[in-house]
């Protein structure tokens, strides 16, 4: 499966358009506090153990949200778009969006 953050797939066009697609993954402040517990890593200001959990929940955002374009026959995603959002209790949101297509390479 393609995914672009850009409107287009370079050498690709655009057959069809199958809809908006997206993927949410929701990470609990226990999660946060259970990793913060053993970080060595901080001083410095970067945790590397913080940025893994990041980066799963990104990738299971990108992983659904491709698993619903393939759903509804796409083989690309355009315009990808990831927010992430801190929502009640500490509780933090990474979702994925973008447009579900079918591309063809240009002849």
């Amino acid at each position: 499966m393609i995914t672009t953050t850009t409107p287009s797939v370079e050498g690709h066009e655009i057959k069809k358009y199958c809809g908006i697609v997206t993927g949410e993954t929701i990470i609990g402040a226990n999660v946060f506090r259970d990793f913060f517990a053993s970080i060595t890593d901080i001083v410095g200001g970067r945790s590397g153990t913080y940025e893994k959990v990041l980066k799963e929940a990104k990738s299971t955002s990108l992983m659904e949200m491709e698993m619903q374009a393939k759903s509804m026959g796409a083989n690309a995603v355009v315009g990808v778009d990831l927010d992430y959002e801190t929502i009640r209790d500490g509780m933090l949101m990474v979702t994925a969006s973008g447009t579900a297509v079918f591309v063809e390479p240009k002849q």
